[in-house]
């Protein structure tokens, strides 16, 4: 009788185990990347701490998965790699048009005014300045990556706004250095003169006391313009379930811990919609960038 009892508890408890493993095989997992617009050890430190707050927040498991480039964020987007991506503002356009249906979802509060500076080494003579700087004619300068928002579009409009001219033309040499700690290291030893970056990743240098910050000083900020988004995939919905969506646009916005918040660096996130990026794509369009 016992060895009876036994067995049926034995089987109800297989029946029970494959019927667990089998929901956790059928549970989609979230993946998600982002532009690496740092290096990728502070990338992985940023975004594992987000992956596992969404996981919490959603009830589904989420990865973190790291990319090479601005480019290759787009491409494991459209792949349907990643179905989440924190993109710039150029990368994001050309994130959506390349998977239709998909939505931004939420930006930093300080996205739709975000800013590039441009910044000289030392030895230029170069100050701050309101004023473009016309003094730099002739000297040398990079770009961060080549689709990034803040290290080349903007900064490329608005030396041809300023100047009439390209900036192969107004500068001796112009360079793509990958991302904006990368620029900032150049402009610091001197490889180039001037730089573009992210306004974010030249202070927190200057917070933490980067010594890059001694030897590279900020000489001119753009105007204004949009800049990052989370952006998913417009079948989100279809893989995960019905309002999953507006469940991650949730998730985004009610993050308010303030070590998740400062990785990225940001006050908090706020709703975004595709239309807050139209001037993303009208200025990528005119410059040749986007098709």
């Amino acid at each position: 009788m016992h060895r009876l009892i036994g067995g049926v508890v034995a089987a109800v408890a297989l029946v029970l185990g494959s019927i667990a493993t089998s929901s956790a095989q059928t549970t989609p997992t979230l993946y998600f990347s982002a532009i690496p617009d740092d290096d990728e050890t502070r990338l992985m430190e940023r975004f594992g701490n987000v992956a596992a707050y969404l996981s919490e927040e959603l009830g589904v498991p989420v990865e973190y998965v790291p990319v090479k480039n601005y480019a290759a964020s787009v491409t494991a987007f459209r792949n349907d790699q990643i179905q989440l991506g924190w993109f710039g503002g150029l990368s994001g356009v050309q994130a959506r048009l390349a998977v239709p249906g998909s939505r931004a979802l939420a930006q930093g509060d300080e996205d739709m005014n975000f800013i590039s500076y441009f910044i000289a080494h030392e030895s230029t003579g170069l100050e701050r300045s309101d004023d473009f700087p016309a003094e730099a004619a002739g000297m040398s300068f990079t770009f961060g990556a080549q689709t990034s928002t803040s290290g080349r579009l903007f900064p490329e409009f608005y030396i041809r706004e300023e100047t009439g001219e390209a900036p192969d033309d107004f500068f001796s040499q112009v360079g793509f250095s990958g991302d904006h700690g990368q620029t900032l290291r150049l402009v610091s030893t001197g490889a180039f003169q001037i730089g573009a970056l992210n306004y974010t990743v030249y202070d927190t240098a200057v917070a933490e006391g980067a010594p890059e910050s001694e030897t590279a000083r900020v000489i001119w900020q753009t105007p204004p313009y949009p800049d990052y988004n989370w952006t998913i995939r417009g079948d989100a919905d279809e893989r995960f379930g019905e309002g999953f969506t507006e469940r991650v646009k949730a998730a985004l916005i009610g993050m308010d811990d303030p070590d998740l918040l400062a990785s990225f660096p940001r006050a908090a996130f706020v709703e975004a919609s595709n239309e807050d990026y139209a001037p993303i794509e009208e200025t990528g369009r005119a410059l040749g960038i986007l098709d």
